[in-house]
């Protein structure tokens, strides 16, 4: 039976067009840092940053069309996790952002229509993700997405791409 992702977290709701630098802004990457990172996740955007802080961890986005356009760089999927973010669930990614989140273990999925205006900051979700399909509970309610390719379930179940290339190479190293 294929593996299955498990994600429970407090919702915080966004609108389209999150960018990379509405995430996390430029003059926070020069350092890869995660704690450092998380510091200025949302700094641009104050009133994302304290509806975020307001909730308890750990939290999952629900955002609109086009998450994750902009920058190429993994800093956005890094400060996002290390602020607590364990999942995004959004209309569409961009592809780079979609992914730098495979890469760094942060599930992301793709929102069936209607999710979003269903949801309220700080509802709890629950998000089930397998090669079989998707189901989002919120609210008494379960919402169906497509499933995710067995290798992404894969590689996030164990930490993402860059976590799985780490614990290859310190075999390689016994």
């Amino acid at each position: 039976m294929p593996e299955e992702l498990h994600v429970r977290g407090h919702a915080l709701v966004l609108g389209d067009s999150v960018d990379t630098d509405t995430i996390i802004p430029a003059r926070f990457l020069h350092s890869t840092d995660p704690e450092y990172l998380a510091s200025g996740v949302f700094g641009n955007t104050p009133e994302i940053r304290r509806r975020l802080d307001s909730l308890p961890r750990p939290v999952v986005i629900v955002a609109g069309k086009g998450f994750g356009y902009g920058s190429s760089r993994e800093h956005a999927v890094i400060a996002l996790r290390a602020a607590g973010v364990a999942a995004v669930v959004a209309e569409s990614f961009h592809r780079i952002f979609y992914r730098n989140a495979v890469n760094n273990g942060l599930l992301v999925v793709e929102s069936p229509r209607g999710l979003r205006g269903q949801v309220r900051d700080g509802d709890m979700i629950e998000i089930r993700a397998s090669p079989l399909g998707t189901t989002i509970h919120v609210g008494g309610r379960v919402f169906k997405a497509p499933g995710l390719p067995e290798m992404v379930v894969r590689l996030l179940a164990a930490g993402g791409l860059r976590q799985v290339l780490r614990q290859l190479a310190a075999r390689g190293h016994e």
